[in-house]
């Protein structure tokens, strides 16, 4: 008889799965912290003008409208004329109201009568268009209005 039996199958040992579920959770932390969740998809064209006085507000109580030329991939659909943007959709001027008194509906009763609305224009948009959108809003009481542009680089 000898000491030593030969292993009958080459058979491989299971691989330990105990550290699974702490890999898993791992992974989904870290992409739970490092993802960042869009508000919109921007549909226009939306080169910012430059300033060199801007002070950031907080976007509590902040409704966004896009404006300017839609983007190379909606312009077959919708042209080359300037558009409005509110949320996700393209938007005529008869829908700025009816949008502003829905997002007032959805502001907590102390923030309802502080809405403020941000104007995202593109630098080469109709300057009528960003009239009529002002009027608009004149129209449905949203009388603060905030111009948003890009920091101007300091030569």
């Amino acid at each position: 008889m000898s000491k030593f039996k030969k292993k009958k199958g080459g058979d491989l040992p299971a691989i330990s799965t105990a550290s699974l579920p702490d890999i898993v959770f791992m992974l989904l932390f870290f992409f739970m912290v490092a993802t960042v969740m869009r508000d919109n998809t921007t549909m226009v064209e939306n080169t910012l003008p430059a300033a060199n006085q801007i002070e950031k507000l907080k976007k509590d109580r902040t409704m966004f409208i896009y404006a300017g030329k839609p983007s190379d991939q909606y312009k077959s659909t919708y042209g080359k004329e300037g558009r409005l943007q509110i949320n996700d959709s393209f938007v005529g001027l008869e829908s700025v109201q009816p949008a502003v008194f829905e997002y007032i509906a959805t502001l907590p009763e102390e923030l309802k009568d502080r809405i403020v609305v941000g104007l995202k224009v593109d630098e080469g948009t109709n300057a009528g268009l960003v009239s009529d959108v002002k009027q608009e809003l004149r129209e449905a009481n949203a009388l603060k209005i905030m111009y948003v542009t890009a920091q101007k680089q300091d030569e």
